[in-house]
């Protein structure tokens, strides 16, 4: 019990850390009078997907789109961020018919592509699943500054503590704003908005 709160406890401060270094680095770019875009965010990525084939970051240039990582065995926020990300949407209409939001696990020894894509069709379509190696998850953590890690559970399985922010990102490929799980659904439908029209 005291070892899962104190993971808790470590994963809220990173999660803390990483919107400290991410707002200071938006204000950067606000008060320098660049764009208040981060586009040293993140890194490319060629990842298996649900959709078929490998997903090449390459190929996203042009369009907005989001990044999430995440779950399936997640009791709370994941399945809630993606199901209020599917009524944004919604909510979002025409706007959204060429968004594309990525959830990406950060447990790929229990998500294979076809646990992940059975999972994510309680969800909106526009939701593909990615699933790095566990070669490859390491890099793209540090790549996209997310925290993950496996936590023990009493019954011999174990849990994920991981980053609960998405990211959205623009058509260049850089961090445009970031949305967190608690959240008011009006800011995140807000901010969905505003990406895809490209403010």
């Amino acid at each position: 019990m005291m070892a899962s709160q104190r993971s808790f406890r470590l994963a809220l401060w990173g999660m803390v850390l990483l919107c400290v270094g991410i707002l200071g680095l938006v204000a950067y770019g606000q008060f320098s009078g660049k764009s208040n875009t981060i586009s040293s965010f993140g890194e490319p990525f060629k990842l298996a997907s649900t959709a078929g084939g490998e997903l090449d970051s390459a190929t996203l240039k042009g369009k907005p789109y989001g990044l999430f990582f995440g779950f399936t065995h997640c009791p709370e926020v994941c399945p809630t961020t993606l199901f209020e990300m599917s009524t944004a949407l919604k909510e979002v209409g025409d706007a959204g018919k060429d968004f594309r939001l990525f959830f990406i696990t950060v447990d790929p020894e229990r998500d294979t592509l076809p646990v992940v894509k059975d999972y994510l069709a309680n969800f909106d379509p526009r939701i593909e699943g990615l699933v790095p190696t566990v070669a490859q998850l390491p890099g793209l953590a540090r790549g996209f500054h997310i925290y993950y890690k496996q936590v023990p559970t009493s019954d011999g399985s174990y849990t994920m503590d991981h980053t609960a922010t998405l990211f959205l990102m623009n058509g260049e490929g850089g961090l445009a704003r970031t949305i967190s799980f608690d959240e008011p659904k009006e800011t995140k439908i807000s901010k969905l908005k505003m990406l895809l029209a490209g403010k």
